[in-house]
């Protein structure tokens, strides 16, 4: 299958790998947490029952929660893991995984560190669907009007119904039963913010590797990407330079545009595209997002992301492979094996034709088309590369990626209106200075999202952990024992401050 070019926002599935999923390369790099589920093919002897013992259940929500004249409602999914919960203990916490721009998933009940936190805490734990993703369908389509009512702050006012709901149905006092909301990448970004607006519900918060500062042209992704391959060897970052200089010289001809072609196993001939400068730039863009994908969830991630920086830096150092642009096919060539793709598919047109798609059974309703349409509309976070001079080149500027709102959205879509969006969502929330108590920033320095994010303490209020050496959303997942020290010490330290926090 064809791995598709156009890639509005790496999303920040900002804990999600860059899925392949019908041949459609969703932009959700960096994106949520949600879509950065636990493998389904691993231990599944172990989880089974465990799954079959969380069902689907669902919650009668809110459509518009900003018009009271507006009583339509719909049903949001969510599970619960009562396992650990005494319900005869007044004190019991409630733990809540916040879902985002991916798929819910029964695992996430049973695993990750959040679940050890669980049962030393006795919490109960729920878990809430994003609105618009999953099975959470609040309309019959993804219209861009539809649309309208997919924002953070329709989420953040979900959470706080469903927070209120369940404290109804389980008899829980909110004063003595404190609600810990958990969240990676985007949903990071929301346990931080549903804190910040709803303190009477939520008594605090992890922030995982989510970020706080909305903008357009997010060019230091591409900065951290460069950083994190230097840290494995400056060989590795020149001859990921040279090569993406050699398929700039090898577009200007005939001969060498076909031997791109061959080299990156390209869906279509590059030939009939080179008089079109946004396929080219879908193309570059695809080539360096290879890099991208691997640095954002390296070794920590590998149940998503099983080649690591150490891997392809192994095969751009490795000149017996041939000239470094033949360096860079061959990475393309592991990762579209990972994928399980055939060839690379880069043409802008038909990638944007596929986002216009508003049905739910559409390829793009997994989650393509409803998170691009939060960055054009909140967030931006384009991972952008606009010097000739840099590793990546200048072949992907932001105006590329504000081309694709519009293209796919509608004219209203433009920068002026991102530029309006991207104030707001910043005014709204505090961007880097957020007004927030009892939350924990976690980030990782090689994760290009940490740029983003809140990574040094301002005063006690804000407690930040920056944890060296590790990637996207890393302290969230299932503890092993070949973990990084470090990463070892910051979940001590992440349940040493959760024992603090219902303490108070």
């Amino acid at each position: 299958m064809a791995k598709c070019s156009v890639y509005i926002a790496v999303a920040l599935s900002l804990c999600s790998l860059i899925v392949q999923a019908n041949g459609l390369r969703q932009f959700w790099r960096g994106k949520s947490f949600s879509s950065d589920q636990p493998s389904q093919t691993t231990e599944s002897s172990l989880f089974g029952a465990q799954l079959n013992d969380t069902p689907d259940l669902w919650f009668e929500q809110i459509l518009d929660h900003n018009d009271p004249t507006n009583g339509a409602t719909w049903k949001q999914r969510y599970y619960v893991n009562d396992q650990f919960f005494n319900a005869s203990d007044p004190n019991a916490p409630v733990f809540l995984m916040i879902g985002g721009e991916g798929e819910a998933t029964a695992r996430w009940m049973h695993e990750g560190a959040w679940i050890h936190y669980a049962e030393k805490h006795g919490a109960l734990c729920f878990q809430l669907e994003h609105r618009f993703y999953g099975k959470s369908h609040p309309t019959e389509d993804l219209s861009t009007k539809n649309l309208a009512y997919l924002t953070s702050e329709q989420a953040l006012a979900d959470l706080a119904y469903f927070i209120v709901g369940m404290n109804e149905k389980y008899a829980l006092n909110p004063h003595d039963h404190k609600w810990i909301a958990f969240g990676g990448s985007y949903p990071g970004s929301l346990a931080a913010w549903l804190r910040e607006k709803y303190p009477s519900l939520v008594h605090g918060s992890i922030s995982s590797s989510g970020p706080l500062l909305a903008k357009i042209d997010f060019v230091e992704y591409y900065d951290t990407v460069v950083r994190s391959l230097g840290r494995y060897s400056t060989e590795c970052v020149d001859s990921v330079k040279s090569g993406m200089q050699q398929v700039e010289t090898l577009l200007k001809h005939m001969i060498g545009q076909r031997t791109l072609n061959d080299k990156f196993q390209l869906c279509d001939p590059v030939e009939k595209s080179i008089a079109n400068p946004l396929d080219v730039a879908s193309l570059f863009e695809a080539i360096a997002s290879n890099f991208a994908g691997v640095v954002q969830y390296n070794k920590d991630n590998s149940p998503h992301a099983t080649v690591t920086i150490d891997e392809v830096c192994d095969v751009m150092a490795n000149q017996t492979i041939g000239a470094p642009v033949t360096r860079l096919a061959e990475v393309n060539r592991m990762l579209l094996k990972q994928g399980n793709q055939s060839c690379l598919d880069y043409v802008y047109d038909k990638t944007v034709r596929q986002m216009q798609n508003v049905s739910w059974d559409s390829d793009v309703a997994s989650g393509a088309r409803q998170w691009t349409y939060q960055t054009c509309n909140e967030f931006g976070f384009y991972q952008t590369s606009n010097d000739p001079d840099a590793v990546f080149g200048d072949r992907f500027p932001v105006e590329f990626f504000v081309r694709q709102c519009a293209d796919i959205y509608g004219a209203r879509f433009g920068a002026e209106s991102l530029a309006r969006a991207i104030y707001r969502t910043n005014t709204n929330y505090g961007a880097l200075n957020p007004a927030t108590t009892n939350v924990l920033y976690v980030h990782g320095n090689i994760d290009p999202w940490h740029r983003l994010g809140l990574t040094e303490s301002n005063d006690i209020h804000t407690p930040t952990i920056l944890i060296d050496g590790t990637a996207h959303c890393a302290n969230m997942y299932e503890p092993k024992d070949s973990d990084f020290p470090q990463l070892k010490q910051a979940r001590l330290e992440i349940d040493t401050f959760i024992t603090n926090l219902l303490a108070m």
